[in-house]
């Protein structure tokens, strides 16, 4: 095979059957931009609902979907400064957001939505919108950041500031839901999970769950962590499932003082802080399976049955 070949995954219509293994160029990089060699991607359930149409209705084609990939930097542009060739790096999801506060129109400049995805051998990334990997994370583990995990960083270290002792309430074992786990048992928080699965449930708790709770068994699960705090209730609650409606009557919410904030991944410079955390606090990723380059449509499938942890397909 020519060396000039890059293969991508990518959509001619919506539906995971339009999505199909071609040949294209391998990029050029710009003045400030990498070509990376992607090495591994993770998936995101967004990633299947940008497949089958549901995210993105006016998604023009051809399309790579995906956002998340680790990749080694094979050549550098000539006004590139943070990187040089050999490298291994993380693109920022969010591409337009270093630091403080958010841009006005959040997803304007976005991996795998309004910008190119990441599901090919070779991807370009600028030099503002990538980060190190941490060292001691594979391939695989590392390219499970860049949502998943600063997500959950992002919840817990950066928009809110949890004391140890505190409870947080987790909702489901999903990738972000894992993450928030595990980064909240390396903070000393008590984690409450919840799940409809005994089995993802004692999985949870072997990863630092304080307590669990199966919501489909014990549907009053907000009784339940009550009980289980002594009547205290719990400080902070990660609502991952979507499906929750703010309908409260306004007095208690006023009287206990309670917040409610809306969390979408997190800057570039919080990446850096929480890869920095994750190599010095030792933290491994939970993975559900691995698949192969040729075997997406297999990777998408396993991403629909709800795995425990992180789907990751490897292009090398």
């Amino acid at each position: 095979m020519s060396i000039n070949i890059n293969r991508s995954w990518q959509m001619s219509g919506f539906g995971l059957s339009k999505l199909q293994l071609v040949d294209g160029r391998i990029p050029e990089p710009g003045p400030r931009d990498l070509l990376v060699r992607t090495k591994a991607v993770s998936l995101n359930y967004k990633d299947r609902m940008i497949v089958d149409g549901v995210l993105i209705p006016d998604l023009g084609f051809p399309f790579v979907p995906t956002s998340d990939a680790v990749g080694e930097v094979v050549a550098v542009g000539s006004d590139v400064l943070r990187f040089q060739v050999g490298q291994r790096v993380l693109g920022q999801v969010l591409a337009d957001w270093p630091d403080g506060d958010a841009p006005p129109v959040l997803h304007k400049h976005t991996l795998g939505s309004s910008l190119p995805g990441t599901l090919s051998e070779y991807v370009i990334l600028g030099e503002d919108a990538a980060v190190l990997a941490p060292p001691s994370l594979s391939d695989a583990e590392a390219a499970t950041l860049p949502i998943a995990a600063l997500t959950a960083w992002f919840a817990l270290a950066e928009a809110t500031k949890p004391v140890a002792g505190e409870t947080v309430l987790i909702q489901g074992t999903g990738g972000v839901s894992l993450f928030a786990l595990q980064f909240a048992a390396a903070f000393g928080l008590r984690a409450i999970v919840t799940s409809s699965s005994d089995d993802k449930l004692a999985r949870a708790s072997k990863l630092g769950a304080w307590q669990v709770i199966n919501h489909r068994s014990q549907p009053a699960w907000d009784e339940v962590a009550r009980e289980q705090t002594n009547g205290a209730g719990v400080k902070h609650v990660l609502e991952m499932i979507g499906s929750m409606e703010l309908n409260f009557p306004i007095l208690p919410f006023l009287r206990n003082r309670l917040t409610v904030q809306g969390i979408s991944i997190g800057h570039r410079r919080s990446f850096e802080r929480m890869n920095q955390a994750v190599e010095a606090l030792g933290i491994k990723p939970v993975i559900d399976k691995v698949f192969g380059f040729n075997e997406v449509p297999q990777a998408f499938d396993c991403l629909e049955k709800g795995p425990f942890g992180k789907v990751v397909i490897t292009t090398t």
